[in-house]
């Protein structure tokens, strides 16, 4: 029989729907932050402008500068059937992993905006396809078909969020420091800096950063029973030389965001810093090189759970969110957040 770390249905949790934060806070740094302190086994719930006085001094900060492109798309078949398409990311020779909502065949053609027509060129088994994009008879690469999707496309709110996208979500649902495009959904625990809080950051903090590219992997649900056997997605990312002097160091790191735990985890696992991150941090994976977790709250069963489950235990961590459903803490993207000391 399983041990109950290694059980799907051993993650989840019972969240009122009021508590999904369909819209951010605003200002962002007026959500909510409950603070664990694991060797105190102490909560102190208060704001994420008072952040920096909880983050120990001798740390060093790690943010991804991922930025989120807008990767959802709306047009039609050929039959004139709509469509709805989301980009997830690019895999060589200008081929691209989408979602599709609606039926598609091997060679289908899909046509949106601006001109702009997909080839659909394989059905995968995990429910994504693979596709060409051309515009003009031209096929389109990365770079090309990021300008396009910035003038035709929508940013891609999570499935939880209960809502079309709006204008506001394009600066609320990116971080002050997004740099690098290639995301499909945010690092949320980065959307809480206003600029002054981030300005403070720098002030008081080593800070560095780092690109891991979220793709909608992180939003699977974890459909094995055994978390062991999950197929765990993988996303690109990249180390820049100054920020892996940081890592090779013995410096205490803070990661903001989960993104950032898991590309500094795969690193110091691998010694490479670029390429694809398919690691899966979970109680029986625990965190080797990380210290300290500025997170949000995460889905039921989910890899992100089982995360922040790999730096507190899984009972600690469904006893903490526990009491932050009692407290009425939002949850999910546009939520509130927790620091794990």
């Amino acid at each position: 029989m399983l041990h109950s770390d290694f059980l799907t249905a051993s993650y989840d949790y019972n969240l009122p729907n009021e508590l999904i934060a369909n819209q951010p806070t605003n200002p962002p740094d007026s959500a909510r932050l409950l603070v664990y302190d694991r060797q105190k086994a102490t909560i102190i719930h208060t704001t994420f402008s008072h952040l920096l006085e909880f983050i120990p001094k001798e740390v060093t900060v790690f943010l991804n500068n991922t930025k989120v492109i807008k990767a959802r798309i709306f047009g039609q078949k050929s039959s004139g059937g709509k469509i709805e398409l989301l980009l997830n990311k690019p895999i060589g020779n200008n081929r691209f992993a989408v979602m599709i909502r609606g039926k598609v065949l091997k060679g289908s053609k899909l046509f949106f905006k601006n001109n702009l027509i997909a080839t659909v060129e394989m059905l995968l088994d995990d429910g994504s396809r693979i596709v060409t994009f051309e515009k003009s008879g031209e096929m389109l690469d990365f770079e090309t078909l990021i300008v396009l999707l910035d003038a035709i496309g929508h940013i891609p709110l999570p499935p939880y969020i209960d809502r079309a996208d709006t204008k506001e979500d394009i600066a609320n649902y990116q971080s002050l420091f997004a740099k690098k495009e290639g995301a499909v959904a945010a690092p949320t625990a980065s959307l809480h800096f206003t600029p002054k809080l981030l300005k403070e950051l720098y002030n008081n903090f080593s800070t560095y950063e780092l690109t891991l590219h979220v793709g909608a992997g992180t939003f699977k649900p974890v459909e094995e029973e055994d978390i062991a056997k999950h197929p765990m997605h993988s996303e690109y990312f990249h180390i820049p030389s100054e920020s892996l002097k940081a890592l090779d160091s013995d410096k205490k790191i803070l990661a903001i965001g989960t993104t950032v735990t898991r590309t500094i985890e795969y690193y110091h696992r691998t010694q490479r810093s670029e390429g694809e991150c398919d690691l899966f941090l979970h109680p029986n994976n625990l965190p080797q090189r990380v210290n300290h977790l500025l997170t949000n709250f995460h889905l039921p069963k989910s890899t992100l759970l089982m995360l922040v489950s790999s730096f507190l235990g899984r009972d600690k961590a469904l006893e903490i969110y526990n009491e932050a459903i009692k407290e009425k803490y939002r949850f999910f993207s546009y939520g509130d957040g927790m620091l794990i000391l």
